[in-house]
């Protein structure tokens, strides 16, 4: 509490651009994701690199989609104070 209290807290503008960043942000990265999948086994003749490339995707893959449901919960978070506080 006390490093929030020398700091100024942010406006909820400044939090819908660091949303909308972020979902630009992973959604180039999905992308990037893809692409290097097609083109992860073009003139690789060994099937252990192939298989490698493969597993190392997967992960990265895995990591984003964990990263974005992160992501999710705690906009969902936010988005559930903003309706409370209209609320009252």
């Amino acid at each position: 509490s006390h490093i929030m209290s020398e700091h100024v807290r942010m406006t909820d503008t400044e939090r819908d651009q660091i949303d909308q960043d972020a979902q630009i942000f992973m959604r180039t990265c999905a992308d990037a994701i893809h692409q290097l999948r097609t083109e992860a086994h073009k003139g690789v003749q060994s099937a252990q690199v192939k298989e490698h490339r493969t597993a190392v995707l997967d992960f990265v893959e895995d990591y984003l989609k964990r990263v974005c449901k992160l992501y999710s919960e705690q906009r969902a978070i936010r988005v559930k104070r903003v309706i409370d506080k209209k609320r009252l």
